[in-house]
């Protein structure tokens, strides 16, 4: 069995999203989470996470990506129940009868997305048109003998004073000169 968890290759969700999933987190689609909104009236944060969200189920966070990941059956009914346990909390579903069986369909239809080899990373692009939503999924593939890593890296730079104002582009890749 597959199941999506989110994933994080840069610390860009934490500005994009309100709310970022923390990586490592069951996924789902989320698409459910804009249902009562007019979808044509978001901005910003919430807009993003309408248009390329997966929802961390435990953070109730947005993830742009979403890994495909090995899952036991207990993983599954984990995911089952504690997405059920957040459509009463956090969603206000009427009851844990009702609630299991809305998070059934969506865990279903998250299982549906797992088609791919394992480790492979979805995205997820969503659209609303006349009062419906679409959501498109694709899979980004990497290169054979290449593993996951950071997309963007950061570094610390002690004792850095002032900028510097002379600054080139064209100078960053040469190497200093020593006087």
């Amino acid at each position: 069995m597959k199941l999506l968890r989110t994933i994080a290759l840069d610390p860009s969700d934490t500005f994009v999203f309100d709310v970022a999933a923390e990586p490592g987190e069951w996924a789902v689609s989320g698409a459910f989470r804009f249902w009562e909104h007019d979808v044509a009236t978001l901005e910003g944060k919430a807009r993003a996470a309408f248009r390329g969200g997966f929802l961390g189920v435990q953070s109730w966070g947005w993830s742009t990506l979403a890994q495909i990941v090995p899952a036991t059956e207990e993983d599954y009914r984990s995911l089952v129940d504690l997405l059920a346990r957040q459509l009463v909390d956090r969603f206000g579903a009427p009851d844990m009868a009702a609630a299991k069986a809305a998070a059934e369909e969506e865990v279903a239809f998250a299982q549906s997305l797992c088609s791919h080899p394992i480790s492979s990373l979805i995205a997820v692009h969503r659209t609303s048109s006349d009062g419906e939503v679409r959501e498109s999924f694709r899979r980004l593939q990497l290169r054979e003998g290449q593993g996951h890593s950071k997309a963007f890296s950061f570094m610390e730079i002690e004792d850095d004073v002032q900028p510097d104002g002379d600054l080139r582009l064209a100078d960053l890749g040469r190497e200093p000169t020593i006087r």
